[in-house]
């Protein structure tokens, strides 16, 4: 008669499968959280390095600079370095001007490269600004949108 004894007359009855199944199944969802997103170093520092630069490009002032850190797509959008300053002096103070900038870990969406970036305005409110970034051929990463939104609490 053949009953539920594997190998060695170790008891491989359903529950016993079921309990490998889900410390398996564990097992590689760990995995899958500790390589993250599959964002190498590199490329961190690449979203990373554009972000920053058009952050410092808003706080000298430099319209072009920051303008053409952003898509093709994102430029016809506004049509000029003029009018793109203006509207994020207007509408995304904090991005603008932050008082400090922390950046989280960067992670893909398809083909989009997603950084988020806690930023804190002059009165000390924190904000959340989402990043999308879209890599130009096999060029340089530039920013095709960057959506702002309060972030809980206050930051000193």
């Amino acid at each position: 008669m053949i009953g539920p004894i594997g190998l060695r007359g170790f008891l491989m009855g359903s529950s016993f499968i079921h309990r490998r199944s889900v410390i398996c199944l564990a097992g590689c969802l760990m995995a899958h959280a500790a390589w993250g997103t599959g964002v190498s170093p590199a490329l961190t520092s690449q979203a990373r390095a554009v972000v920053q630069a058009q952050l410092d490009a808003f706080a000298a002032d430099d319209s072009l600079r920051a303008f053409l850190l952003g898509t093709e797509t994102l430029r016809k959008r506004f049509g000029s370095p003029d009018r793109f300053m203006a509207m994020v002096r207007r509408g995304y103070p904090a991005v603008y001007r932050p008082a400090s900038v922390a950046f989280l870990k960067p992670r893909r969406d398809g083909v989009q490269l997603i950084q988020q970036v806690q930023l804190t305005d002059a009165q000390g409110n924190g904000w959340l600004a989402t990043y999308r970034l879209e890599q130009q051929g096999k060029g340089p990463w530039l920013i095709a949108a960057c959506e702002v939104e309060p972030n809980e609490g206050s930051f000193t």
